[in-house]
């Protein structure tokens, strides 16, 4: 055959092959797995998931209100194309999201807003069940809590003991009697453990302890509220993500008297029982027990999702703060009250309150129980906490507790802090 024939043959095949070998490059990028979307009052967060580092920009664009985000070497898959799917029209914060190929290597992703908003983008390393992520948290410029507190101000004025109080709420003042306790209204910060990206512990039969615990949070915030001289503060109301640090703050901006975490913990072996009360401990755990599962608890923020930039200040003048002798020693007697009544309705894991270095009672001016209401990887006690009739029984043990801690440690007005 003629040489050209050749020449022109080897040509078409070395254009083949570098197509080829284009395409497969292409294929070989990154691929989102999996995406969800968390909307909440607090913030709303948006997770892409792939099997590799994220390589991304990000800008913001006004009339109208939008977030742009650009991810790099993918493609639109239908993973991404049902994205927009999964936006709530009750979603405080976004509108909608559009999502194209604007290049051959780039999706963007155009979130429509509802509102001006702050934002955070960074990225997470594989963990746990979590491959890496990208996370887009969408956040409100006026600080959640400060907006609480402007609601719980209208709503102290309601309370009848309020309004014949001639004091205001956590004022210097003189130490007092019992009078002083039902003369203001006791605040109850109730912190459901996990959430979000953070499902806790995983049951026998697949319940989560992110849900049980909101579901026993809720019960014990309606009974708070009842009496008249207390009001309870949910630090999440739905299924999204806070990290610690976050519940920590979010209790010493509501000046709250008391925090009270509660949990439903798994361990290596499914016969395992019993309730448990935490307090913390500056100096190790009281047992390996306690050690394992403030370990695993102080996990959250790993698993759910903390951007490096989150530090406040304020947290690390919260955590770096060693003076709660005082505070632990008003934990344990808190905890020994909540742990006898719950001990009435449940079999105790121990008889006395644990101490361990977990990270959300790291307040140092508010007295701080960790409680794991049972054992979610035991069959039979997992069956109890998702039981609605036995949710209300331990949240009335709960509040039981605390009365019966308040009885005995009157709530004397105090210093506003600092926070």
């Amino acid at each position: 055959m003629p040489k050209l024939f050749y020449s022109q043959l080897f040509s078409k095949l070395t254009i083949f092959t570098l197509l080829l070998c284009g395409a497969i490059s292409a294929l070989a990028g990154n691929e989102v797995t999996s995406t969800r979307v968390w909307p909440a009052e607090d913030y709303t967060r948006v997770t892409f998931e792939a099997d590799d580092v994220f390589e991304y920009q990000t800008l913001s664009l006004k009339n109208p209100e939008r977030l742009v985000l650009d991810i790099e070497n993918i493609s639109l898959n239908t993973i991404l194309k049902l994205l927009p799917l999964q936006i709530l029209a009750a979603d405080p914060y976004v509108q909608q999201v559009r999502i194209a190929q604007n290049q051959s290597n780039v999706v963007r992703v155009v979130v429509d807003l509802k509102q001006e908003v702050n934002f955070n983008v960074f990225a997470l390393s594989p963990v746990g069940e979590y491959q890496h992520r990208l996370v887009l948290d969408i956040l409100p410029l006026k600080d959640p809590v400060m907006t609480m507190l402007d609601r719980l101000g209208r709503e102290l004025k309601s309370k009848p003991e309020a309004a014949d109080s001639k004091q205001p709420v956590n004022t210097p003042t003189e130490p007092s009697t019992q009078k002083s306790h039902k003369n203001r209204i006791i605040t109850i910060a109730i912190d459901a453990g996990h959430g979000g990206e953070d499902p806790g512990a995983r049951g026998a039969k697949g319940s989560y302890e992110k849900n049980i615990t909101l579901a026993i949070a809720k019960k014990l915030k309606e009974k708070v509220d009842a009496e008249p001289n207390m009001r309870g503060v949910l630090t999440r109301k739905g299924d999204y993500f806070i990290s610690l640090g976050g519940r920590v703050i979010k209790a010493r901006k509501l000046q709250a008297d008391l925090f009270i975490s509660i949990h439903a913990d798994s361990f290596t072996k499914s016969t395992a029982r019993g309730s448990s009360v935490f307090a913390l401990s500056e100096r190790g755990a009281t047992s390996a027990t306690a050690r394992y599962l403030a370990k695993k608890e102080n996990q959250s923020d790993l698993i759910g999702g903390v951007s490096l930039n989150d530090k406040e200040p304020i947290l690390a003048r919260t955590l770096l703060d060693l003076s709660q002798a005082a505070t632990i020693n008003d934990s344990l007697k808190l905890g020994k009250a909540v742990l006898n009544y719950v001990g009435k309705i449940n079999v105790l894991h121990k008889k006395h309150v644990e101490q361990a270095a977990f990270a959300v009672l790291k307040s140092p001016d508010i007295p701080s129980i960790l409680i794991e209401t049972a054992f979610i990887s035991n069959p039979e006690e997992e069956q109890k906490l998702n039981n609605s009739y036995h949710q209300d029984k331990l949240a009335d043990s709960i509040l039981d507790g605390v009365k019966k801690y308040f009885k005995a440690n009157p709530a004397l007005a105090r210093t506003v802090a600092n926070h």
